[in-house]
């Protein structure tokens, strides 16, 4: 028989508070530490399902200590962990696997012996060293803030902390819980900018009898749009598996999803430019609601003296810029945004020494 699914960040919280913490106060009473699950998975945004369980997922803890004591204390909490665990919790093994080359971890049932846990034992820096390539106990520059993953962001301050003993943790979850005003308002003009340079080939293309191609350019649009709209509502979008399960939870996922989801159905560019005008609308209509700028129109036209409908996205980007109060990003020279609006790709964002150097294209 099956075991019943249990969300895994529930089953983790259980786990600490059932079997995890029980150890902690009996052989190390006084012990200050904190404790939590974010960083990773799908469990930590809520988006596990049966299907998770196949790989990485399970009762498992994040456990901080403070940095005098890490070094001391990492290794016999781990041994003693494994010594005292019990060998299943709520009908999931506690034991897992050895990583594989890709860090991949399985449940392995076992009755004897050693657990071989998931519990992981860091210190906050050295948490957000490896997630971010950065000390969270330092000031975050703008520079930092443009070469920061939104995925990475996101798993960050997602998930719960389940116990701050340390009287650290939340306080730095909060600390990157979302951009300051100007990186926001810099990243939204950038964001604009990205459509304005793609909007009139819609048509064009499509005139041009590349329906395919028409086809292509409207979903890499929907697309920012999408993104765009995470940004207005002030939320961390995930990575692509997850996108459009995060957009569904925005506001104004209800009214904006069908509408693009007819862009993406739409069997020619005349029909495919009608509907993106209905979102560019919605989406127009959105920014007119922050309040930021000056209140824009919301109905698209003509694309100068060609027959092609579109909201010119520019002149989004330009008022939104002239609200930007900080020197340095005023003194850019141009909307290329941050490192999510630059590349999309996979290796660069999950590497974050390597998505951390390109702080140099900023300078």
């Amino acid at each position: 028989m099956e075991t019943k699914f249990i969300p895994g960040l529930e089953l983790s919280e259980l786990y600490y508070i059932q079997e995890v913490k029980p150890i902690l106060d009996k052989y190390f009473p006084g012990l200050k530490y904190s404790a939590g699950m974010f960083g990773w998975g799908s469990e930590v945004l809520g988006y596990d399902t049966e299907i998770s369980r196949d790989h990485h997922w399970g009762p498992k803890v994040f456990l901080f200590l403070a940095e005098d004591e890490y070094s001391i204390l990492k290794e016999k909490i781990s041994l003693t962990l494994s010594e005292n665990l019990p060998y299943t919790f709520m009908g999931y093994s506690t034991n897992f696997s050895e990583s594989e080359p890709n860090g991949v971890r399985h449940l392995v049932n076992i009755t004897s012996g050693k657990v071989n846990h998931m519990i992981y034992i860091f210190t906050i820096k050295s948490f957000w060293q490896q997630r971010l390539d950065f000390d969270p106990f330092q000031d975050i520059t703008t520079m930092d803030w443009l070469t920061f993953p939104q995925r990475r962001l996101l798993e960050m301050v997602s998930g719960r902390v389940f116990y701050d003993g340390l009287g650290e943790l939340n306080k730095i979850r909060e600390k990157f819980s979302y951009f300051p005003k100007d990186v926001w308002l810099y990243l939204m003009a950038s964001q604009w900018t990205k459509i304005s340079l793609e909007e009139a080939f819609v048509g064009r293309a499509g005139d041009a009898g590349d329906e395919l191609g028409s086809q292509v350019i409207a979903s890499k649009i929907v697309r920012e749009l999408m993104t765009l709209c995470f940004l207005i509502e002030k939320k961390y979008y995930p990575y692509s598996k997850w996108f459009g399960t995060g957009f569904a939870k925005l506001s104004i996922a209800k009214q904006l999803g069908p509408v693009l989801q007819s862009v993406l159905l739409s069997k020619t560019w005349q029909e495919r430019e009608q509907n993106l005008s209905q979102a560019y609308k919605i989406v127009a209509s959105l920014h007119n609601d922050l309040k930021i700028t000056k209140s824009l129109p919301v109905e698209t036209t003509s694309y100068h003296d060609r027959p092609y409908m579109v909201i010119h996205a520019d002149m989004f980007a330009d008022v939104i810029r002239n609200e930007i109060e900080n020197e340095w990003l005023k003194n850019l020279k141009t909307n290329i945004g941050s490192i999510d609006q630059l590349t999309d790709n996979t290796d660069l964002s999950e590497n974050p020494k390597l998505s951390r150097k390109l702080k140099i294209i900023y300078e």
